[in-house]
């Protein structure tokens, strides 16, 4: 994934760069750049796809197997089927959240939100990467509802059991097993 607007760089010159030493690999443009002409450039200069924010985070991961399936001739692209944490697993072929083997009931929300701490366990996360990961870009929401949700499935999925959700005081959230003492 590529940034049209990088810090040091230009993703066009990064793509033209890559394209240059032969460097084929499936490129998607994700940026804030929406006019035609950048999209049209982007993709004349060997871009595979082109995204443009606000996003939906499903959609471009969507547009990703997509691309990773097209440079495999075709192949699917595995995905992975359960994320865990101690006795904590997502399976997400089922949408199913299990703690100590017993089914944990989430709403849609708390269940992404779950699974962005998961896929980034032992990561300390602030509240604009959970709001923008989880709400999206267009949700236009403050850190309130991140707290409330993070305090909801703390409930459900810590209540009674060895904490797996932690919080670190003035960064954000974190979910891991708890270091030994």
């Amino acid at each position: 994934m590529l940034d049209v607007m990088l810090p040091n760089a230009d993703g066009f010159e990064v793509l033209q760069l890559l394209r240059s030493r032969a460097v084929d690999v499936p490129v998607l443009f994700l940026t804030a750049r929406d006019a035609v002409e950048d999209r049209v450039r982007g993709l004349r200069l060997g871009g595979d796809d082109y995204v443009t924010k606000p996003f939906s985070v499903v959609e471009v991961g969507a547009r990703l197997q997509a691309l990773l399936r097209r440079a495999r001739g075709g192949a699917p692209v595995a995905e992975e089927a359960s994320l865990r944490c101690a006795d904590l697993a997502i399976d997400d072929p089922r949408h199913e959240v299990r703690r100590a083997g017993e089914l944990v009931d989430l709403s849609p929300t708390e269940y992404r939100l779950l699974h962005y701490l998961l896929s980034h366990q032992g990561q300390v996360l602030s509240r604009a990467q959970i709001l923008e990961a989880v709400w999206q870009y267009d949700f236009g929401g403050d850190s309130v509802v991140v707290e409330r949700f993070v305090s909801n499935l703390r409930r459900k999925i810590d209540d009674g059991r060895v904490p797996l959700l932690h919080t670190v005081r003035g960064v954000g959230y974190t979910l891991r097993e708890q270091a030994a003492r």
